[in-house]
């Protein structure tokens, strides 16, 4: 059985910077496409970024210069790490995680951006 849990949201004002880490556990051959995905309130979920098993990171064009995503296939990790936050990145954030062909998602934590 596989877990997948994030950890690392808070309470942060403008211009701040937070990282995320989530983390899969479990039985596990193989990773591939890891990614980040954040719910506004109110709002459907929108996809953030993507790390490939190729190395390639690709980004949403709203966060686009300001969030970095990597990974560490070592302990199944995928990281967000997020500066310069603004207001409107207030939200849940849940990873997505290939895990053998079949995607897993957390539960998300929370992040919120004040003003």
């Amino acid at each position: 059985q596989v877990q997948v849990v994030e950890s690392g949201g808070g309470l942060v004002q403008a211009g701040g910077s937070l990282r995320l880490s989530c983390v899969a556990s479990g039985s596990i051959r193989s990773l591939n496409t890891m990614g980040w995905y954040r719910q506004a309130p109110g709002k459907q979920r929108e996809w953030v970024a993507t790390s490939t098993s190729y190395g390639y990171r690709i980004y949403a064009d709203s966060v686009k210069g300001r969030f970095t995503i990597s990974r560490d296939n070592a302990p199944n990790t995928v990281y967000l790490q997020m500066n310069s936050l603004r207001p409107e990145d207030t939200g849940v954030y849940s990873c997505n995680i290939q895990i053998d062909d079949k995607d897993y998602w957390g539960k998300g934590t929370l992040v919120t951006v004040s003003s």
